[in-house]
């Protein structure tokens, strides 16, 4: 029994608590789509070849996937399988999609079947602290806002455990590093109906700690606050456009401020031989 299943054993009500939350968390999710529409062939234009300078995170997190012809793919935390979907088009040999939700993995099937993917796609019901799949399985882990919802020491041995030697996670994440938004945020009235008690925005070392068994590789931060602002506020397109294009500006000139951005985007590798 490999050594995460030994860890929820020690905290199995903890863990239990956790996961029930998540399942309840994804039941509102899924209710608040009407039907699962196929993937347009503009959604998949869009993320087939973007560029090193998107300015946009998921832009970015499949630019950073490049080619993944005849590899074997897991989508960490499906959804409602809209990005096992994307894999599956980039011509991935097998995508294992895995949720914990029942109500999404329906919304998922559904998914594939609308988009032809019925082959190439395998869904998976069980937890991201568990993963139902052997060792070294993968080639290529892709998490689109997942761990901010898990138990990061559990995530992180059950990602290790199941990409091979020289596979690569790519994940994008909310991250909340300033103090001052940290502060702010509880006072705002809203809170969505579909988050779960245990999630929150990701800290500095909550990402560092998932990545010390991996090697670091690219990462790229997102949406100062005046680009949530501008979305939050509805603001026209050309207006959001222009602040996305000098969020990528002040970021990449002034790495200071990425105490301030609300979205990270990284790339981990699994080294050939454990990290010591």
């Amino acid at each position: 029994m490999h050594s995460a299943r030994k860890m929820i054993e020690t905290k199995p009500n903890a863990l239990a608590e956790w996961e029930r939350a998540e399942v309840a968390r994804s039941r509102h999710e899924a209710k608040r789509r009407v039907r699962v529409k196929p993937t347009s062939p503009a959604v998949r234009r869009r993320y087939t070849n973007p560029p090193a300078d998107a300015q946009f995170p998921l832009e970015y997190a499949y630019y950073l996937v490049g080619d993944i012809r005849g590899q074997i793919v897991l989508d960490y935390g499906c959804g409602d399988g809209r990005d096992a979907c994307l894999l599956a088009a980039r011509g991935a040999g097998r995508v294992y999609a895995l949720d914990l939700s029942l109500d999404l993995l329906q919304q998922a099937a559904m998914r594939m079947r609308q988009d032809g993917f019925t082959q190439a796609v395998r869904v998976l019901c069980g937890s991201a602290h568990s993963i139902p799949l052997p060792d070294d399985a993968v080639d290529l882990v892709v998490g689109h806002a997942v761990l901010h919802h898990l138990d990061i020491g559990l995530a992180s041995r059950e990602v290790h455990r199941v990409l091979r030697p020289g596979g690569r996670a790519i994940f994008l994440e909310p991250i909340r590093e300033s103090r001052v938004l940290r502060a702010i945020r509880p006072l705002l009235p809203f809170r969505q109906p579909d988050v779960s008690p245990f999630e929150r925005p990701l800290l500095k070392r909550e990402i560092e700690a998932f990545s010390r068994p991996f090697q670091a590789g690219r990462r790229r931060e997102f949406m100062l606050p005046f680009v949530r602002l501008a979305k939050v506020m509805s603001a026209p397109e050309s207006l959001q456009a222009r602040m996305r294009a000098l969020d990528g500006r002040l970021l990449a000139s002034h790495p200071w401020l990425r105490t301030y951005a609300s979205i990270a985007v990284f790339e981990l590798h699994k080294p050939d031989r454990a990290i010591a």
